[in-house]
């Protein structure tokens, strides 16, 4: 192996949203895993401030987890069917701190997470949880455009 090329990662952690612009860093993710043989670890974050529903209804967070846990087990399926080692994990908590600390837990050699167009004024001067990851995480970071 080149020594100026990363070596190939044995834990790849998908930090994933659960919406359907996620797509692109699941695609990458299972593909890494599964030409790396590495194993998937799929992170979905309950983030407090994600339970206010339009109307001035809230979700309960244990409702939030379930609707996590219902999307990470069907990338996790997805990833098996491939023939990629997955397991998922739900945590609670900022989402770029909560990825960081995961990646640092579960021992990743890389962390996938896709990133949004910003729209939130907030973002654009506070940064993305995607630019935090990348700036601050002790390992690789790709980064899926959504």
């Amino acid at each position: 192996m080149d020594s100026l090329r990363d070596p190939a990662p044995r834990r790849v952690l998908l930090a994933v949203d659960q919406r359907s612009t996620a797509k692109g860093a699941v695609d990458e993710a299972i593909r890494l895993a599964r030409t790396d043989g590495a194993e998937l670890v799929v992170l979905s974050v309950v983030e407090r401030s994600n339970l206010h529903l339009p109307g001035g209804l809230t979700r309960r967070v244990d409702q939030e987890r379930d609707r996590l846990a219902a999307g990470a087990r069907s990338i996790v399926d997805r990833a098996r069917e491939a023939g990629v080692a997955a397991t998922y994990l739900i945590w609670e908590g900022d989402p770029a701190e909560t990825i960081l600390e995961a990646s640092s837990a579960e021992c990743a050699d890389v962390i996938v997470l896709g990133s949004r167009p910003r729209t939130d004024i907030r973002k654009l001067f506070l940064g993305s949880v995607s630019s935090h990851v990348t700036r601050t995480a002790p390992c690789r970071v790709i980064v899926v455009p959504n």
